[in-house]
């Protein structure tokens, strides 16, 4: 496989120290994407700028943005006098200071990349550095150029790597004072229903396993398609169950805690639940299993089979 290309080179600047770095991205999108078709036709759809008072098609050399002011009204603004005034291409990322990590809200987080040095050359700067934010567990914050457009980063240390994060700005993170106008009133937490909420919690509490947890409705999606290509049979999705009315919280509390320690006195399952997992990994688990027939069965069959086994 050929080796990714960075998505930003530059220089990593602390103090009087610098380190040219690449950043790669550590994030990838598995959205499944469509196109768009005009039923009972192979006819692609498409869109056109159109003028919304004439109907004609506009040339996109004649488009231009406007800023609504309410009432109908439009600063008109050109591509050019945008690029004016946009920061110019980057090459430094300066930490203008350190921060605790524990002190900073996820809800700033944005999105994760990788900042690997730009040569063997200066491995040494590189690994000092990281070394003396891991032992420190502090991070630095500093800002820099993406792809025209000002980003505020956080560089942290990563397992073996040094971590940025692009943060938002906290004139972009809603106030929940004003956006949820229902909150409730924060009544004081003791008694025995917060000591069995408490006992909930640590009942429920298992090591961070983020390989456990996998994106199911796209693995179906998949599937979906699959069996729509070979012409099988689509095996709808299990209705979701209903929540349950809580009349009693002392009640429920307690049967949950409950109902936790006999799953956790269980054997431990084997992998996912069976819904969970694809219809590939279905076929591999019966074959491990010795179940007969497997493969002519469906999606449904297979689970069937796999429970009664």
């Amino acid at each position: 496989m050929a080796p990714k290309r960075p998505v930003w080179s530059g220089s990593l600047t602390l103090g009087l120290v610098t380190v040219p770095v690449r950043l790669y991205s550590a994030i990838e999108d598995h959205t499944v994407h469509f196109r768009q078709f005009e039923r009972g036709t192979s006819d692609r759809i498409r869109y056109r700028r159109v003028n919304e008072r004439t109907g004609d098609e506009v040339d996109y050399a004649d488009v231009v943005k406007g800023y609504d002011l309410g009432d109908g009204d439009y600063v008109l603004v050109e591509q050019e006098e945008l690029d004016e005034i946009a920061p110019g291409r980057s090459k430094s990322l300066d930490v203008e200071a350190f921060a605790d990590l524990a002190d900073i809200d996820p809800m700033f987080f944005d999105r994760t990349y990788w900042l690997a040095p730009a040569s063997s050359d200066y491995d040494k700067p590189y690994s000092l550095l990281l070394a003396a934010m891991a032992k420190t567990d502090k991070a630095g914050v500093a800002k820099f150029v993406l792809r025209g457009r000002e980003y505020l980063a956080l560089v942290r240390a990563g397992d073996g790597v040094l971590l940025l994060d692009t943060l938002h700005f906290a004139a972009d993170l809603r106030r929940k004072d004003e956006e949820l106008p229902d909150l409730p009133d924060q009544a004081a937490a003791r008694g025995k229903e917060f000591d069995l909420a408490v006992n909930l919690i640590d009942a429920m509490t298992e090591d961070w396993r983020p390989e456990d947890y996998r994106d199911t409705y796209t693995d179906r999606v998949h599937e979906l398609i699959d069996a729509k290509r070979k012409g099988d049979e689509i095996t709808p999705a299990a209705e979701a169950a209903e929540p349950t009315k809580v009349v009693d919280l002392f009640e429920a509390l307690q049967r949950s805690v409950e109902g936790s320690g006999k799953r956790r006195g269980k054997k431990p399952a084997a992998g996912p639940k069976l819904a969970d997992l694809t219809k590939a990994e279905l076929d591999e688990l019966a074959k491990e299993r010795e179940i007969k027939g497997r493969s002519k069965m469906k999606r449904a069959e297979l689970e069937q089979a796999l429970e009664a086994s």
